[in-house]
């Protein structure tokens, strides 16, 4: 049977409980940032349990299971965690042996860790999960509570709202929630699309990017990820929050119309996806447009994956050049850029009100 507590842990009785009280850790509140996930490997059954979790979650794919298991499961992973595979394998991070989503989510959550630790002392327990893949939300709940933590402040690294993000990100942390017999009073962080210093830590980006580039690009393409169009009727905020995000940012920079566009990446299956997709929009905009240099940003990613390292900076890049653009610039994400981390962590300062000050 599993302790509920860490032994490693220091432990003392509870003020005015009696000498054979079981004694409990010092109470400390968690703060446990989550992102999508990420396969453990690049090899075949690495990337099929991986997709297996990600593609079995209805938030993700809400089809009959009826229909869509078996094609999934004969079909789709049969071959695809082949293509995958190969797809990470050449952006893997070999140094570390993990993916980038894995090294950089590591180095938000040390500075944040850090900045937590600075105000709120020995009083904060900071850690990350996946939602797909290692380490597990439930784990790493278990492991808060085993630490002590009777408050946890979940906080979902998305910031837009989307039933396939934050949504299913909330959904996995509750279930885990249900099976400690001692549950943590539970926050989640709201998304965050249209903070003012999201939007200052983007824009600053861009110009650091523009000042550094050869040639000034004469368009900006804010690339996010897609959904459904269906998603979209049935009431998920999400395409109204991306634009939101471009028109802020857009007049945080200064800018007119003509120099930003929103699109959206990484359509799957045969229904009708938001729109403009960005691999077509490029090449429109090389072709029909005649722009020459782009830049793609994408502002729903907290960090560099698989959709930004290879989609874009590969077959969007690719779509764009071969329409007859010259000049294509990728600004990554925002990564483990102070000014990003300074705006995560105002964000959870701002939401540990009432518990810690």
């Amino acid at each position: 049977m599993t302790e509920m507590f860490d032994p490693n842990i220091p432990q003392t009785c509870p003020v005015h409980a009696k000498p054979d009280h079981p004694k409990v850790p010092q109470q400390k509140v968690g703060i446990l940032l989550a992102n999508l996930g990420t396969p453990d490997n690049y090899d075949y059954w690495s990337m099929r349990r991986y997709l297996g979790e990600f593609l079995s979650d209805r938030r993700v794919i809400d089809y009959s299971s009826f229909l869509w298991q078996p094609l999934l499961q004969l079909i789709i992973l049969t071959s695809r965690p082949f293509r995958s595979g190969a797809a990470y394998k050449s952006i893997w991070n070999e140094a570390e042996g993990e993916s980038p989503l894995m090294t950089i989510t590591k180095a938000q959550t040390a500075k944040i860790k850090e900045t937590m630790t600075a105000r709120y002392g020995d009083n904060v327990v900071v850690d990350f999960c996946m939602r797909y893949g290692n380490p597990s939300t439930k784990s790493k709940v278990r492991e808060m509570v085993r630490q002590g933590c009777t408050k946890i402040l979940f906080f979902p690294l998305y910031p837009h709202y989307a039933g396939a993000t934050s949504a299913t990100a909330n959904d996995q942390f509750f279930r885990a929630l249900m099976d400690e017999k001692w549950q943590p009073i539970a926050r989640v962080v709201e998304p965050y699309f249209e903070k003012p210093a999201y939007i200052e830590a983007l824009a600053q980006s861009v110009e650091k990017a523009y000042a550094a580039a050869d040639k000034k690009p004469d368009v900006l393409v804010c690339s996010y990820h897609g959904v459904p169009k269906r998603y979209l009727m049935q009431g998920d905020p999400y395409h109204c929050q991306c634009q939101k995000t471009t028109r802020l940012l857009k007049e945080r920079l200064g800018w007119d119309d003509t120099q930003i566009v929103t699109t959206f990446q990484s359509k799957f299956g045969p229904e009708e996806w938001l729109k403009p997709y960005t691999v077509e929009e490029v090449a429109r905009l090389a072709e029909e447009d005649g722009k020459k240099s782009i830049a793609v940003i994408a502002p729903a990613f907290s960090a560099d994956c698989i959709e930004t390292l290879e989609e874009i900076n590969e077959e969007i890049k690719e779509s764009f050049e071969e329409a007859g653009g010259e000049d294509f610039l990728y600004i990554p994400c925002l990564n483990d850029d102070d000014a990003h981390i300074a705006a995560l962590s105002s964000l959870i300062e701002d939401n540990l009100q009432g518990w810690l000050e």
